[in-house]
């Protein structure tokens, strides 16, 4: 049975509070086995029978909707996908220190080369992007409220779905839960 990670958009932000006993709840309340939770910020570990990552993504959002009373985007990825990501250098040799950090958008569908110019277009003296299949990968070379790049305007453009993480916790998941 493959283990899996969810990334879960709109958990204990914007008003929107969830204890992760809830999470692991409602996720075993799936049938998914091993649930376990990574920091407050939706981030569940879990194994499947099933490995359609698409279909888990409506099961779960579907339920957590239901559950939660409003739409919590889902984007699921093996163990493996998320160490290759922890693993991908996307800015080689761009020092990362001060107020600089890197964020991964997971996104709902593999965006092609017309999308990738559409991500680029987000770019600025502050912001920078790369596109690797299912990720947007976001350096930002300032401070939050410095930075013009907000993900809404992303989605809006691409008419994709996405939520972001730091690098750090994705590194952290992979450390923990990737391939030994």
């Amino acid at each position: 049975m493959p283990r899996l990670i969810a990334f879960l958009r709109a958990i204990n932000v914007g008003g929107h509070t969830v204890t992760m006993e809830k999470l692991r709840r409602e996720f075993e309340g799936l049938g998914l086995k091993d649930v376990e939770t990574f920091i407050a910020s939706g981030n569940v570990i879990f194994t499947a029978r099933q490995a359609d990552t698409v279909a888990l993504e409506k099961k779960i959002e579907a339920r957590l909707h239901k559950a939660l009373g409003y739409e919590v985007a889902t984007f699921v990825r093996s163990c493996e996908e998320v160490a290759a990501v922890a693993g991908y250098l996307p800015f080689p040799g761009t020092r990362i220190d001060g107020d600089a950090t890197i964020y991964v958008g997971f996104v709902d569908r593999p965006l092609d080369a017309a999308d990738t110019r559409a991500v680029m277009a987000f770019k600025t003296e502050v912001d920078d992007f790369r596109v690797k299949g299912r990720e947007v990968y976001w350096l930002r070379k300032a401070r939050q409220a410095e930075s013009p790049f907000k993900y809404v305007s992303l989605e809006k453009k691409l008419k994709i779905r996405v939520t972001f993480r730091g690098i750090n916790t994705v590194a952290r998941l992979a450390a923990k839960h990737g391939p030994s």
